[in-house]
């Protein structure tokens, strides 16, 4: 019986050892979460203040910047000094595009991807973080698009994946709404060229003046669109017209994060 006795105390004893071990390891766990964000969140106001730097010494304008770290968990990819990937949002971005003009989006859209952050880097800020690519997109509304042709009456939207016009025109005393499609083309130096092509009006004479009017007019709504410098170095790379607007997709390569001019 003095055995029997003498175990339960033992029983008791590793049940509250491995209670209390599991107690631990909870708290442990909370530490390392409450960590872990708090982490992602200076790293994330860090980036933010870095691009507001940028925009407005750019002469453009947004509100302040949303930026997520992706991935969980955070310290594990401060460890390994690479983050899959940063999530920027730049809502109501604007800025000049000339001529006294503004462009306007309703959301700037960047994700820098693949970013090397050593962990030397963070504790010492000495040296670079570097995104291997950053890509951003924002929509343009054929409103705004509209107006920078200085043509009244112009309505502009998409038709089966093109940019579509249609404008009031007097031609031979006849008060005609002319229907067209525009070809685009990305320059140098952030331009978006909008070139109406197949400009055409119904109840016309096929005659040369009429012809001469047509390609007069379609060459009046030529726009040479100047996208507002854009954070982080992002260059235009494609444009495509959809229902919503006029779709802006930029890209860059090896960004640093962290340089006073981004």
């Amino acid at each position: 019986m003095a055995e029997v006795y003498g175990t339960r105390p033992r029983k008791r004893w590793g049940r509250r050892l491995l209670v209390t071990f599991l107690v631990l390891l909870i708290i442990l766990a909370i530490i390392l979460v409450v960590a872990d964000r708090f982490g992602a969140s200076y790293a994330e106001r860090v980036i933010s203040d870095r691009v507001a730097e940028q925009v407005a010494n750019q002469d453009a304008s947004s509100a302040k910047p949303d930026v997520t770290v992706e991935g969980i968990p955070f310290l594990t990819q401060v460890a390994a000094g690479k983050y899959q990937e940063i999530k920027i949002l730049l809502r109501d971005f604007s800025g000049p595009a000339g001529n006294g003009k503004t462009i306007k989006m309703p959301l700037l859209d960047v994700r820098a991807r693949d970013v090397r952050a050593p962990l030397d880097t963070l504790r010492t800020r000495q040296g670079d973080i570097i995104a291997t690519t950053v890509s951003g997109t924002g929509t343009i509304d054929y409103a705004t698009l509209a107006d920078l042709s200085g043509e009244a009456g112009v309505k502009l939207a998409e038709k089966g994946g093109k940019l579509a016009v249609t404008a009031p025109l007097t031609i031979l005393n006849q008060k005609v709404t002319i229907n067209g499609t525009a070809a685009i083309e990305v320059a140098d130096g952030n331009v978006v060229r909008v070139r109406f092509e197949e400009v055409t009006a119904e109840g016309l004479p096929d005659v040369p003046l009429v012809d001469t009017a047509l390609n007069n007019y379609a060459k009046s709504l030529a726009v040479d669109l100047k996208i507002p410098a854009l954070p982080l170095k992002l260059q235009v790379q494609k444009v495509q017209p959809t229902p919503a607007g006029l779709v802006v997709t930029a890209g860059a390569k090896e960004v640093p994060l962290n340089a006073g001019g981004l």
